[in-house]
């Protein structure tokens, strides 16, 4: 079956169909990773969106369940070169075609994804229709055109109700923006008792779960579509040791005074060098994003920037010169690689036991039960189980 890709500037991509039929609009962006595509598909940073690999070689491993990063994929299409329909990997459980016709998700192959590539990259990045239908090219870009990009991906892709995984270290409240499962799953193998929280959770809910630390999670779109994040972080700070990833990162910059902006094609792919200005030492990192933090606007803020990008010297990196938070642009979980910035959940967690020594507090169970007893005014908690349910009002 024949597929085509249709770009807002009227550039015709003509391929064949994988995946599910139909027709889908998102905007078109590219990954440069060479492996990592189950992980590209199963983000939930890429809601709303049409994914180009420009690996040229796609599906040849097949899917594996373990390696899913959210419960579903959300992007809007998946572009390749070449689709490898029989994958050879002896811990394959299907195939790629196979993934996207589960879930609605319109693929195409067989196109100059290179091409594609470099009309990106000079034009930036753009809105886009991927369809399996036979409809003029012209009633096919006036659809485009009136259909407006989405701007609730946050709220699609986070959870909609709390829950935990148990464990006998720091008690951590993961922030759910769109988390992928391997934030949750360094936490927890740290033996981090973790908590995840809807993306719209108050200051005060999360106070109530009495917590030694606050990871903001990445996700999706643009920073600036949910400023209830950025407020209640402005209202933790100080309080609780923050540690934000990726759009994690910008809503701590935005809770602080900084601003952010958009970048002409973003950065999507597991191979972006960062510079860490504290050792002065280079990271290789996986990253995926479209928006950045503006440096100009850091200034007249609390923060300082600790690493930049050795590409385009966009801020990778910053930390607050009073209170323990800090964050990055890029993924230290990196599933599937690489792993060199691990070590920032360590740092993480020696910031929560630091912030403890410096900060004494109730002792844990008086603590726990007093978060207990203010759940219960809004709803009802159990605290030291972690079963968490809040009335919404």
């Amino acid at each position: 079956m024949q597929a085509r890709l249709l770009l807002e500037d009227g550039t015709l991509f003509t391929g064949k169909a994988f995946g599910s039929e139909g027709e889908s609009t998102g905007e078109v962006v590219f990954n440069t990773g060479i492996t990592g595509y189950q992980e590209v598909l199963s983000d939930p940073s890429y809601c709303g969106q049409i994914v180009t690999m420009t690996y040229p070689l796609i599906g040849n491993y097949g899917i594996t369940r373990d390696d899913f990063e959210s419960v579903r994929p959300f992007i809007h299409g998946f572009v390749v070169r070449r689709l490898e329909e029989v994958p050879s990997n002896w811990r394959a459980e299907y195939s790629l075609d196979s993934l996207l016709k589960e879930y609605g998700i319109i693929g195409i192959s067989e196109i100059d994804t290179r091409m594609l590539t470099r009309r990106i990259r000079h034009h930036g990045v753009m809105k886009g229709l991927l369809t399996t239908s036979n409809k003029p090219v012209a009633e096919l870009l006036e659809q485009l055109k009136a259909n407006p990009l989405m701007t609730d991906q946050v709220s699609r892709v986070s959870t909609k109700s709390v829950f935990s995984v148990p464990g006998t270290k720091e008690r951590i409240v993961l922030v759910d923006f769109g988390s992928k499962s391997g934030i949750l799953h360094d936490l927890t193998k740290r033996g981090c008792n973790v908590v995840v929280v809807p993306q719209d959770t108050t200051a005060e809910q999360i106070r109530r779960l009495a917590p030694d630390g606050i990871m903001l999670s990445n996700g999706p779109g643009d920073p600036k579509d949910v400023p209830h994040a950025a407020k209640m972080i402005s209202e933790l700070l100080g309080e609780f040791p923050i540690f934000g990833i990726c759009l994690g990162h910008q809503l701590l910059a935005l809770a602080c005074g900084a601003d952010t902006e958009k970048l002409p094609f973003g950065h999507r792919g597991g191979n972006h060098p960062v510079k860490d200005l504290i050792s002065n030492r280079c990271y290789i990192t996986s990253q995926n994003h479209g928006y950045t933090v503006k440096e100009d606007s850091i200034a007249n803020t609390e923060l300082e920037v600790t690493h930049i990008n050795n590409n385009d010297k966009t801020v990778e990196g910053l930390r607050h010169k009073k209170y323990p938070a800090f964050s990055v642009q890029y993924h230290p979980e990196a599933a599937p690689g690489p792993f060199d910035s691990s070590y920032l959940f360590d740092d993480f967690i020696e910031s929560i036991r630091k912030f403890k020594q410096d900060n004494p507090r109730l002792p844990k169970q008086a603590q726990l039960s007093a978060a207990s007893k203010l759940a219960g005014q809004s709803g009802a908690a159990d605290a030291s189980k972690g079963e968490l349910h809040y009335a919404k009002k």
